[in-house]
């Protein structure tokens, strides 16, 4: 009886070691965008703050420190242009900072009034607007299931923006929506549809440079331009900067900085671990994490065309990334905060730059 419980025993945990070691990359991955949702709490939380953290100012406090880390990685590891980036893509890399400012604004402020779920579901159009501008200004293909889905989607993007001239005044908002009133809910939404926008010409500019620079010097304008951005912005509109009164603003601060890091962290071990088709469908494990962290942190019931709606995108999203085929090229479009952390084997400096992947 003994033996035979020991057997089982063992063959439980050499069978469960097994299922971890085939999907340490999803799983890593899951766990990263676990990071990730808990980080989107906190900007949440933020802006309940008495009195609250402006978004411009998440930004900055945000970017400063990752610009500062990206600046202090390249000047160890003798990479030069760490400044500017290589002069021959200077210009792309400030326009692909200024699209991802535009991506981060977009996000930080729906999350002051939609919910977190919400938030994250509506990033997930990004691929179809990729997919678009790919045909506009790469001249890559646009296949009809790909226009299908996008349109689908967009019926998703109805359901939770509950436009009045559709829906009319009260068009059974969940109880964690009752504060925010039709046009901050539309607001929000565009504004949100906008930093989709901003990814998109972010991802696209990217694959413009291509491998003319590294994903650091990428990373490193992207940082650079929020912090300007944020900055000029602040100064332009007279929002003042608020000073830290209570430890909840500390705690807030270190939350975001210390679970944006270990999202990286995980999410590079995992795209590293794992094929990019599957890497790319547990990220959308996210929506799972906003859901159940909204519901602990806010309390939060999603109204029923809300629910809807996502399930509508993240439908169609997984149905793109599941019919796409496979391309060659190394992660183009992948987020550079996820794969700056590679080993600078895998990213070497300017000798090698141009003709190793990016």
């Amino acid at each position: 009886m003994l033996e035979n419980t020991k057997s089982l025993w063992e063959w439980l945990l050499r069978s469960g070691g097994t299922l971890i070691d085939n999907n340490a990359g999803f799983l890593l991955i899951g766990a990263g965008q676990a990071c990730f949702a808990t980080m989107d709490v906190a900007v949440k939380k933020a802006n309940e703050v008495d009195p609250s953290i402006p978004v411009l100012e998440l930004i900055l406090i945000r970017m400063a420190v990752t610009y500062t880390c990206c600046i202090s990685y390249m000047y160890y590891h003798d990479i030069s242009d760490f400044w500017f980036g290589p002069a021959e893509v200077r210009g792309l890399l400030i326009l692909r900072g200024l699209f991802s400012f535009l991506s981060i604004f977009g996000l930080y402020y729906s999350l002051i009034y939609l919910p977190l779920s919400t938030a994250t579901v509506l990033t997930f159009l990004v691929p179809f607007c990729t997919a678009i501008s790919g045909t506009l200004f790469l001249k890559e293909d646009f296949l009809l299931r790909e226009a299908l889905a996008g349109a689908f989607s967009l019926s998703g993007v109805v359901l939770i923006a509950r436009p009045p001239f559709l829906f009319g005044e009260n068009p059974g908002d969940g109880n964690g929506e009752n504060h925010v009133d039709v046009a901050q809910r539309l607001m929000a939404v565009g504004v949100a549809l906008l930093g989709v926008l901003g990814t998109t010409g972010g991802w696209t500019t990217i694959r413009i440079i291509g491998k003319r620079s590294l994903p650091v010097q990428t990373l490193t304008a992207y940082a650079c331009m929020c912090v300007v951005g944020s900055t000029i912005l602040m100064c332009v509109m007279g929002i003042p900067f608020i000073k830290p009164t209570h430890v909840v603003w500390w705690i807030l601060v270190l939350v975001i900085g210390i679970f944006g890091f270990f999202a990286q962290i995980l999410s590079t071990m995992g795209l590293q671990r794992d094929a990019l088709g599957r890497g790319t469908i547990a990220v959308y494990t996210q929506i799972v994490f906003a859901l159940i962290l909204e519901r602990i942190f806010f309390d939060y019931t999603i109204p029923y065309l809300s629910a809807i709606g996502t399930g509508i995108i993240l439908s169609a999203a997984l149905y793109t990334v599941l019919t796409k085929k496979r391309k060659q090229e190394v992660r183009d479009g992948s987020d550079d905060e996820e794969r700056v952390l590679l080993s600078p084997e895998e990213h070497p400096n300017e000798e090698n730059s141009v003709e190793q992947g990016h």
